[in-house]
């Protein structure tokens, strides 16, 4: 994010905008916050990295900005503007180094055994070298910066590299009056500047428009990075020959591009039509250029009528700034002409293009372009043109979502065409209104809601919010907005994490060869010959355990996993063995070609569901510890109630970890039987006991070693600990050190992810919506092995029990399926069980037609039923603060009076509409025992050790702050300041044992009670010696009083294992969110507008660290909810298997409006400083914007169904089930994929 950003500001400067004050660049606001668009954070929720961002431009406003949260109040701009750190646009290292600009292109030639790259300057010299390679055509490949790979991972099937950067000819851009030329190896965003350098010139208005619409809609395409090195032509080439599906072939299809293309010694142009529907290219083909021709050429030149040219471009996407391939895209070039007779428009001629919806190309829509050519336009035909295009637009077999991406053809189609019906006078250069896709908007309504109705504007601004903090002195610096510790490094890029450390000598590299069979036998593994000569060094599988050893991966306290099969493969993705490799993408090209010989012959059938798991009573048991208990007489309930939902079902799905780290891990043997390993887990002490059992030594001989974790969120747990004892046994085998760096696609088809669950529920409710029984049957899918699986009845539970449901009873199964097994995801059980509590309460509300926020609102506990529901945890009555968040969240983010202006805009609104809701969060957390450790040096500088892993989520700051507060009550002078000579550091299992987990968001506040027990260890000890030298010479400095503490062999090391008590290991946190959305009905696509979070965090430890993990929490979880679909395939394997279609949320698709206010709600003597933990809980309250986009859908439904009599059963207004996540083709099916069709027989039939 730092170099995107850094590319924004040096390329502000180049433009010609005014000079920004001192310390700021010419960068605007906006410009900023885009300029990082595309890059993927999944910890911070990409608030705060908008506002540093942001914090560059000269038109920030100060008050926006979340460091404003930590100023003083009543701070002049001028004072919180010196705060800012100041920018130099002219320091030496902003400018490109002008030797690197100078210097000249030779024909290079590079070669090695195998594999050679020629970088020719010529086309003369391209077409030698193709002609000398004429036999191994298959085998080369032209590259200009070879960005493909990314999307087709095949580089490793060519010989010959040819590189075409060089060639001058190829890299031209030429405009004249007969159009624009841009030269194929141009790249997307020298195109993109060259397309709005030529709107500028002298072309007639119409073509300038095409070409900044064009030049608009590429800037759209993939990100910055690709943006800067892909080139046009090979965007084109990829879809010629590859079928990519290119939302640049279809802008341009739509504008009679044509193409310029060297064949051997040959050349010709071709339409971009011509060229996409040839075969394949050959491999001495080349695109040299193509050319947008100009409007000038093709224009009608009757004087009977004036003719004018409309011309749009679509794209659906999960990103509106990209970053996604689109699920269809389009591109219309319409001539129209008034009618005078009518008064209507005409259409004289009209080029409709599509693509990217599950077809080889883009294709023209010619039979429509017929129908609509030389007609006068109104509704009949265009229903004639939706219905006929609907036929016409049809994604090919195999393709996902089909029945959505042709709803998408007719939506746009609709978008283009419907203003022109009723408007025809106000068409100007291109534009309708400024704007083609508005739809039967009145001209005031245009005015008033310009935001609302357009899909494809997005605001000037991402992001903004408002950020509350109560920061605590008492406890000084705990309780204050400090710097995350590690936050300069991390932002230069200086962190070391376990891949970042250097490759010892002789070093192998790892990569799992695993099963695509949910259940076979392994008759054997074979590698291709060839790659073996080439560095492959061994296949380690179970056979190379050593004696003694035991097969066993990894551990929970319920179970274990093996770490190879033991001749059947249980699942997909179960690791078979691990191919040792001199270099990584060797090892990862051998597993990949790894020929595996199955056989289920005489094998049942795998159980691949929760239904097939009950019908074969496949389960996990769960300990009776960890069952939770019903609460009061199911059977009374339901008798007292007036009405009854009877087995209502639902279904929630997975979502995957996305950290950004993959698992890691690093294996070095050490003398006399040792190991250490250097792991990227959240529970160090499990790999260490796990790595001793597998290679069957004492646990003395090993050594786990981990500094930081690149994000963990639970999947780095369980899930890592399998990773580094597959280093830690080939490095064993072997005798060189091993490292594994899993590649996206291995981790996450292995790495399991959020439990799915199917839910049965019967709840009893009486007229004024007060609930009475709720009955739950929920099959939880855990997977093949138990890992902590048998935790989630207890976390389900818990978190159902937010409301006070009268009674509560339920029958749990943690099902045994034959698929990956699932782990711990952020909030496991607790994100399903609380929204689970919603959609009953969602569906209660819907069969009394009553307000669904008053019936949240007469469900909420008192006290006393709290007591019934949490018992132990509940505390006293002024510890529960729910009713008081509830009352503050809806005055502070004008609850009401929104609620009064989604109706307003719902009325008013054909196409767009919203919905607004309040969700609470109640949340049982659990302290755990964790180890500290406090050394002070003899210059009284301070190294703290903690059993808590350093994930992101600041754990390393608390502990800091806590130290200095628990040291600084010595009272010596100079102790104001000793945060800054503390350091805590990396996690090592032989110097601190029993490090347990770092997990279920307590770990941070357990660490920082066992330093500050450790540290009034030491202050007792330096005590008498401090006051004796007080007494001999008067105030002393901390620095002299650890000398002089040296020098008397005073110990000044002190390590303390926190044990909670009874009475303080179970608390519960307690927020609540209203977030309001807004869909568009045309192409199902939600915005969030708005987020207004209230959170308890008790004495914040760190209100700004906090801060942090609400939000980032809090996006997270709308990725659940709303973004990341986790797609399978039928026998378990994982689909969605990369970045191209696992979409986690990103700086567009955030609340444009996120506002947070942290509350502390005074002291409690049995919490850590009176703390409470903000990792998990404000992720549930991310089900408030799917609420609120259920009550929008819902609205939509309502007014879809008034339309016309072709209701059916499943189309009721409010009962209806949203899907989690509730993407884009999810809310386009609710609100009606013939909703065009619909709308306009509504039309016609009251015309």
């Amino acid at each position: 994010m730092c170099v995107s950003l850094f590319g924004t500001l040096v390329n502000a400067k180049k433009t010609n905008g005014p000079e920004p004050p001192p310390g700021f660049s010419k960068v605007s606001a906006a410009e900023a916050e885009k300029g990082i668009a595309g890059n993927l954070c999944r910890c911070t929720g990409y608030r705060s990295i908008a506002d540093a961002c942001k914090s560059f431009a000269a038109d920030v406003d100060m008050e926006d900005l979340g460091f404003n949260s930590f100023w003083r109040k009543g701070d002049s701009k001028d004072s919180k503007l010196s705060k800012l750190p100041q920018y130099d646009s002219n320091q030496k290292n902003s400018k490109f180094p002008m030797f690197l600009k100078e210097i000249k292109r030779d024909n290079v030639f590079l070669a090695s055994v195998k594999h050679s790259w020629h970088s020719p300057t010529s086309l003369k010299e391209l077409q030698i070298l193709l002609k000398l390679n004429q036999a191994n055509g298959p085998r080369i490949k032209l590259v200009v910066s070879n960005t493909g790979m990314g999307y087709y991972k095949d580089n490793e099937g060519y010989d010959k590299y040819i590189d075409l950067r060089g060639i001058l000819e190829l890299s031209k851009i030429n405009k004249d009056q007969t159009g624009l030329e841009i030269g194929a190896v141009v790249a997307i965003s020298k195109a993109i500047e060259a397309l709005k350098e030529a709107s500028r010139s002298d072309f007639l208005s119409e073509f300038v428009m095409i070409l900044e619409k064009i030049a608009d809609h590429m800037s759209k395409v993939a990100s910055g990075f690709i943006r800067n090195t892909a080139s046009v032509g090979g965007n084109l080439v990829m879809a010629q020959k590859n079928h990519f599906p290119s939302d640049i072939a279809t802008i341009l299809l739509a504008v009679d591009t044509m193409v310029h293309i060297m064949t051997g010694t040959q050349f010709e142009w071709l339409t971009l039509e011509e060229f996409l529907e040839r075969a394949p290219l050959s491999f001495d083909s080349v695109l040299l250029s193509i050319k947008i021709p100009s409007l000038a050429l093709t224009k009608s030149k009757s004087s009977e009528k004036i003719s004018r040219f409309l011309f749009e471009t679509y794209r659906a996407s999960p990103r509106p700034l990209g970053n996604a391939l689109a699920y269809l895209n389009a591109a219309f070039l319409v001539e129209v002409s008034p009618c005078k007779d009518s008064g209507g428009t005409m259409i004289d001629n009209c080029r409709l293009s599509f693509g990217a919806y599950g077809t080889k190309h883009a294709i023209r829509a010619k039979n429509v372009e017929e129908i609509l050519a030389g007609k006068l336009l109104t509704i009949s035909i265009l229903y004639e043109a939706v219905n006929l295009l609907t036929t016409t637009i049809v994604p090919e077999d195999g393709t996902s979502k089909s029945a959505y991406r042709s709803s998408l053809a007719a939506a746009f189609l609709f978008q283009f065409f419907s203003p022109l019906i009723d408007n025809p006078a106000k068409i100007t250069y291109g534009y309708l209104n400024e704007h083609t896709s508005v739809p039967f908007m009145k001209d005031f309504e245009l005015k008033e809601n310009h935001k609302q109705v357009h899909h494809d504007k997005i605001p000037t601004l991402l992001s903004s919010g408002k950020q509350v903090i109560e920061a605590g002195s008492e406890y000084h610096p705990v309780g204050a907005p400090i710097v995350k510790s590690g936050a300069a490094l991390q932002a230069s890029g200086e962190t070391v994490y376990v891949d970042d450390i250097p490759s010892p000598t002789n070093c192998l590299y790892g990569a799992y060869i695993y099963s695509e069979k949910p259940l076979a036998r392994i008759r054997s593994i074979k590698l291709r010959p060839e790659l073996q000569l080439d560095g492959v060094r061994d296949i380690i599988s179970i056979k190379d355990i050593p004696n003694g050893g035991e097969n066993i991966g990894s551990k929970s306290i319920f179970g274990s996993e093996p770490l190879f099969a033991e001749n059947i493969a249980q699942c997909v993705g179960d690791r078979l063995a691990l191919v040792v490799a001199d270099t990584q993408k060797l090892a990862d090209m051998a597993a990949n070609s790894a020929i595996v010989d199955y056989d289920i012959e005489n094998i049942e059938s795998p159980i691949l569901s929760v239904e097939e798991a009950v019908e074969r009573s496949s389960f996990f048991e769960v300990p009776p510890f960890l069952s939770p208990k019903h609460v009061g007489d199911i059977s009374k309930g339901m008798a007292e109630a007036d009405h009854r939902i009877l087995s209502a079902e639902m279904k929630l799905g997975s979502q995957y970890y996305f950290y950004l780290e993959t698992q890691t891990a690093l294996a070095v043997p050490d003398e006399d039987s040792c190991i250490v390993v250097y792991s990227s887990s959240q529970c160090p002490e499990i790999a260490h006991s796990t790595v001793a059992r597998c290679l069957g030594i004492p646990e003395n001989n090993v050594r786990i070693i981990t500094r930081r974790v690149g994000g963990g969120y639970g999947g780095k747990a369980v899930k890592a600990v399998s990773v580094a004892v597959s280093c830690a046994v080939a490095a064993h085998k072997l005798s060189r050190p091993v490292r594994i760096y899993l590649n996206r696609k291995t981790d996450m088809i292995m790495a399991g992810g959020r439990h799915p669950m199917k839910i049965i529920y019967s709840v009893g409710f009486k007229n004024d919506g007060k609930i009475t029984a709720l009955e739950l049957q929920i099959l939880v899918d855990a997977g093949i092995y138990v890992d902590v699986s048998a935790i989630m009845p207890r976390n389900i539970v818990s978190a159902l029990k937010k409301y006070d449901w009268g009674a509560l009873s339920f029958d749990i199964k943690v099902c045994r399926t034959n698929r990956p097994s699932r782990s711990a995801m952020r909030g496991p059980g607790e994100v399903q069980g609380s929204f689970i509590a919603e959609a009953v309460i969602e569906n209660v509300a819907a069969a009394l037609l009553m307000d669904v926020d008053l019936v949240r609102s007469i469900n909420l506990h008192t006290h006393k039923s709290l007591q019934s529901f949490y018992e132990g945890a509940a505390g006293e009555p002024h510890e529960y603060t729910l009713p008081s968040v509830w009352h503050k969240l809806a005055v502070s983010a004008n609850f009401e009076q929104r609620v009064e202006l989604v109706k307003e805009f719902n009325k008013i609104n054909t196409w767009k509409k919203r919905g607004i809701s309040r969700v609470p969060v109640v949340y049982q957390l659990t302290l755990r025992p964790t180890p500290g450790k406090v050394s002070i040096f003899s210059d009284g500088s301070v190294v703290v050790e903690v059993g808590g892993i350093e994930l992101g989520q600041g754990l390393w700051t608390k502990v800091k702050q806590m130290a200095a507060f628990a040291l600084s009550s010595i009272q010596c002078d100079g102790t104001t300041d000793l945060v800054d000579k503390v350091r805590v550091v990396q996690s090592d299992t032989v110097s601190l044992i029993q490090g347990g987990f770092t997990a279920g968001s307590t770990t941070s506040e357990s660490s920082c009670e066992a330093v500050r027990l450790s540290c009034n260890v030491l202050v007792e000890r330096l005590r008498p010696l401090k006051e004796k030298l007080q007494n001999e010479i008067g105030p002393i400095k901390w620095e002299s009083l650890i000398l002089q503490a040296y020098m008397q062999s005073l110990n000044l090391s002190a390590s303390s294992f926190y044990v909670p008590n009874d009475d303080s290991t179970n608390y519960l946190n307690y927020g609540a969110a209203i977030s309001e959305v807004e869909i568009d009905l045309l192409i199902g696509e939600t915005r969030f507008l708005q987020t207004d979070i209230v959170y308890d965090c008790g004495q914040s430890l760190n209100p700004a660290v906090d801060l942090g993990q609400i939000e980032g929490a809090f996006v997270q979880g709308l990725g659940f909810f709303m973004l990341e679909e986790y797609e399978t395939n039928g026998d378990g394997l994982v689909l969605a298997d990369g970045t191209w279609n696992y979409k986690i949320p990103t700086i567009d698709t955030i609340p444009q409006q996120f506002n947070v206010q942290i509350i502390n709600s005074g002291h409690h003597q049995h919490r850590v400083l009176s703390s409470k933990a903000s990792g998990e809980p404000p992720l549930l309250l991310a089900a408030s914007i799917h609420c609120a986009t259920r009550a929008a859908v819902k609205e939509a439904r309502k007014q879809l169904n008034s339309w016309n009599k072709r209701k059916s059963n499943d189309e009721s207004d409010s009962t209806f089930e949203l899907e989690v996540p509730a993407t884009m083709a999810v809310v386009k099916e609710l609100s009606g994929l013939d909703i065009v069709q619909r709308y306009l027989e509504w039309k016609m039939g009251n015309k």
